[in-house]
C-alpha cells in the first residue's frame, strides 16, 4: 500500500452513541466567545422590470432581515447548541449594533460583554436578493459598511478586562476573527497565561491566524482557502499539499490539533504525533448555501472538545453540524437537537 493510498482510506469510526452523550452536555457548558460582530441584512425584493436608466434590475423592496454574522453569529450557533455563551466584543452606536444586541437579549444571552463604541461602525455586509413572486431569491449584489478607523484604546481596554471577568468561570474560549480589530493576539496571549486555570481556548481567523501562535490555543479551525493564503499555494485534490501545509501550520502554532475545513471534499483533522484523518463531507456535497459555516463547525468543534470528546468525536461531531448547516439558506445555525437527530440518523443507516 503507497503511503497516498493509506491517506485515502476511511476516517477512523466513532461511537455514534457516546456522541449523542457528548451533545447532551453541551448545555452544561459555559464559553466565552470573542470576536468581531457582523451584521448580516438581507434586502429582499421582487423583480418588477429593467430599468431604462442602465441594464440593471428594478427591486420592489419586500422586507429587510438583520441577523447576526461573523463572529455574533459564531455566539448564535453556540446558543443554538444549547450553551450558555457570553459574547465579548464591540459594536457600534448605530442600528446595526442596536439590531445585534436586540437579537442577543430575545435570545437571553448576555449582552453586559458587549461594548458601544462611539463613533465606531458596526460591520454590516448587506446582501440584495432578487426573485419573481414565489420563487426563491438570488443574491444579485453585496454592499458591505465597514469602520474607517480602529477601536479607540480606550474600548479595547474594557473588552481586555471584561474577558479577563468572564474567563474565570468558563468552559472555555472561542476567538472568532474577522479582521475588524476587536481581537488582539498578544492581549490574548497576556490574558491566557495569567489565567488561573488552563483553559480550552479555540481559534477561527480569517487574515492572520499565525499571529496567535504565542497565545497558548487549544485548536484552530480554519477553512482550506485560508490555509492556501498563508502558505501562498493551492492545495485543490493534492493531499500532499494538505499535508505539509497542516503539519507547518501545526507545528507552527504549537497546538493540539487544527481542523481544516475543505468543503465538499469534507474535513483533514492534524494532531501532533499522529496519522491525518480524512473525513467525508456529511450528508450532501451539493451545498445551498455556505454561508457562516466555519462558524458552525467552530461551535460545534469547540462544544465538543469542552464537553470531554477527543478531538477525532469532536471532528465528527463539526463535520455533521457543517454538513446540516450548508442546506439552509443565509446566515443560520445547527440547534442541539437538529444534532441529536442527524447522529441518531447516523446510527440507524439512513444517512451515509
Amino acid at each position: 500500500m503507497t503511503k497516498r493510498s493509506k491517506k485515502l482510506l476511511a476516517a477512523p469510526s466513532v461511537d455514534l452513541v457516546a456522541l449523542a452523550e457528548v451533545v447532551e452536555r453541551f448545555s452544561t457548558k459555559t464559553v466565552v466567545v470573542l470576536g468581531d460582530f457582523v451584521a448580516d441584512a438581507f434586502q429582499f425584493g421582487d423583480i418588477t422590470r429593467v430599468s431604462r436608466e442602465a441594464p440593471v434590475l428594478i427591486l420592489k423592496h419586500r422586507e429587510t432581515q438583520i441577523v447576526p454574522g461573523g463572529g455574533a453569529n459564531a455566539a448564535n450557533n453556540f446558543a443554538a447548541l444549547g450553551a450558555k455563551v457570553i459574547p465579548v466584543t464591540a459594536v457600534g452606536e448605530d442600528q446595526a449594533g442596536d439590531s445585534l444586541l436586540e437579537f442577543f437579549r430575545e435570545k437571553k444571552v448576555d449582552v453586559s460583554g458587549i461594548v458601544r463604541a462611539k463613533g465606531w461602525t458596526t460591520p454590516t455586509k448587506t446582501r440584495f436578493l432578487a426573485g419573481w413572486a414565489h420563487k426563491v431569491g438570488q443574491q444579485v449584489l453585496r454592499v458591505d459598511y465597514e469602520p474607517d478607523q480602529p477601536l479607540p484604546p480606550e474600548v479595547h481596554d474594557k473588552i481586555q478586562a471584561t474577558l479577563s471577568k468572564f474567563l474565570k468561570e468558563a468552559d472555555a474560549l472561542a476567538v472568532s476573527d474577522y479582521g475588524f480589530g476587536v481581537t488582539a493576539p498578544q492581549e490574548l496571549s497576556k490574558i491566557l497565561s495569567s489565567n488561573k486555570r488552563p483553559l480550552l481556548a479555540t481559534l477561527d481567523s480569517r487574515y492572520r491566524l499565525t499571529d496567535y501562535k504565542r497565545a497558548g490555543l487549544h485548536s484552530a479551525t480554519p477553512n482550506e482557502g485560508e490555509i492556501e493564503a498563508l502558505h501562498h499555494t493551492t492545495i485543490g485534490k493534492n493531499l500532499a499539499e494538505l499535508e505539509r501545509c497542516g503539519r507547518a501550520t501545526l507545528d507552527q502554532m504549537t497546538l493540539q490539533s487544527l481542523l481544516i475545513t475543505r468543503g465538499r471534499d469534507g474535513i483533514a483533522l492534524f494532531q501532533p504525533g499522529m496519522e491525518t484523518v480524512h473525513i467525508p463531507i456529511h450528508g450532501s456535497d451539493q451545498a445551498v448555501d455556505v454561508t457562516g459555516a466555519g462558524d458552525t463547525v467552530l461551535a460545534a468543534y469547540t462544544l465538543g472538545l469542552a464537553s470531554g470528546a477527543t478531538p477525532l468525536e469532536a471532528a465528527h461531531l463539526a463535520n455533521i453540524a457543517g454538513g446540516l448547516v450548508v442546506m439552509k439558506r443565509g446566515t443560520a445555525t445547527v440547534s442541539r437537537a437538529e444534532l441529536l437527530e442527524a447522529i441518531g440518523s447516523s446510527a440507524s443507516g439512513k444517512t451515509s
